[in-house]
């Protein structure tokens, strides 16, 4: 089933997102269902905010970048690109601050380049409730971080300069009245 996916305006977006048991109803039909929703969007990465749920889930699939010649010093590990994260906790991020141009399904339309560090260890349990602590960095980092922010109630936009936020202002309001056109199922807040 795929869910359509909240846009910017949504108050589940900006929702501390809650950790779930291993009992969660449906866990596993909804892990599945977030894969078909996130690939039908052709994202990345997808948190359960973005589909209305404030719990601490977020998946991502890294392994459409294995193709991307920019990564081609990394398509090994990228293969296998396809994860869950549980509850998770980012313990620490180290390295340098690098900048990325960011998207977001629930904010289509706006891209911007946003700084942050390299490398992230993060503890998180996986869809079978096994308990993991991990260090990513390069493109898998930037991709849990983004995600991880979901479920921590911050959008990219809020990582934004004073005078980037201006400029994008306008655009945020577009899509918050739902004037907006994606080739996905949406949910505006009217």
């Amino acid at each position: 089933m795929i869910y359509p996916i909240r846009a910017f305006g949504d108050p589940v977006l900006r929702k501390v997102a809650r950790p779930i048991e291993k009992d969660y109803p449906g866990l596993k039909e909804l892990i599945e269902n977030m894969y078909e929703t996130m690939y039908g969007a052709s994202g990345i990465g997808l948190a359960a905010p973005q589909i209305g749920l404030d719990i601490r889930l977020f998946i991502i699939d890294v392994s459409p970048l294995a193709q991307d010649e920019d990564y081609a010093d990394i398509a090994e590990e990228l293969k296998d690109g396809r994860k869950v994260f549980i509850n998770a906790k980012i313990l620490e991020e180290t390295g340098e601050e690098w900048k990325f141009n960011e998207g977001c399904l629930s904010i289509p339309d706006i891209r911007e380049d946003i700084k942050r560090k390299d490398t992230i260890t993060i503890e998180y349990l996986d869809e079978n409730f096994v308990k993991h602590t991990e260090t990513f960095s390069d493109i898998r980092a930037r991709v849990i971080q983004h995600e991880y922010d979901h479920i921590e109630g911050i959008l990219f936009t809020d990582r934004l300069s004073p005078l980037k936020k201006k400029l994008v202002k306008g655009k945020l309001s577009k899509i918050t009245q739902g004037d907006v056109q994606v080739d996905y199922k949406m949910r505006f807040i009217k």
